[in-house]
């Protein structure tokens, strides 16, 4: 199995990127695994103690569970990944069965915080976008997508979301093997990593 890890900041456009690598690759070959169902569980806190939690620190990462899920797959098992809900702050008591895959995209703002992700990964992508442009996108998504408000939202990116981005998640561009600029441009290393992995593949 071929894992890649594909890192960036907040609304810098992973998902994108993520889509324009599946998009030419053999159906059923390729698997994803987002970061966000590995938040802890927080049932043991109140809804509005969870919407208080830092969400953008290594720390509300269920690291160890996703590197036992990784390690699993790896060596040809399924795993039963949890399912988040952005609404309740939380995990669901759903999951959702990962078959292992030719190739496993495991994408998330803090995935290359961990050193032991890091040495699992066979490619490790950083996509870069204008902190301006992430800011834009999150504030759609949060307020359109997930039911927060525009001055809960603004604040969380004042309090969390700048600083985290700053002491963690921008100095883990330096793990990265290609950095990714998230613009019209960026065709030329999305072939880049498409042929790297149709290689492995191969």
């Amino acid at each position: 199995m071929l894992i890649i890890g594909i890192a960036g900041g907040t609304g810098c456009g992973k998902t994108t990127v993520v889509n324009q690598i599946i998009d030419e690759l053999p159906d059923g070959e390729v698997g994803v695994i987002s970061q966000d169902s590995y938040y802890n569980d927080l049932s043991d806190l109140s809804l509005e103690e969870r919407r208080k939690t830092n969400f953008d620190h290594p720390q509300s990462i269920d690291f160890t569970l996703l590197e036992e899920h990784l390690k699993l797959l790896k060596s040809g098992h399924s795993i039963h990944q949890p399912v988040y809900s952005f609404l309740e702050c939380n995990r669901t008591e759903k999951t959702v069965l990962v078959h292992p895959t030719k190739v496993l995209i495991v994408e998330g703002i803090l995935i290359l915080t961990n050193s032991l992700l890091r040495k699992m990964m066979d490619i490790k992508i950083f996509v870069h976008a204008d902190s301006d442009e992430r800011l834009i996108r999150r504030l759609k998504r949060d307020v359109n997508e997930r039911g927060w408000n525009l001055d809960e939202t603004l604040e969380k990116y004042q309090s969390n979301i700048k600083p985290m981005h700053l002491q963690f998640i921008e100095p883990s561009k330096e793990y990265a093997d290609i950095i990714i600029p998230n613009n019209k441009y960026n065709t030329v290393a999305v072939d880049i990593v498409r042929t790297i992995i149709n290689e492995k593949l191969a």
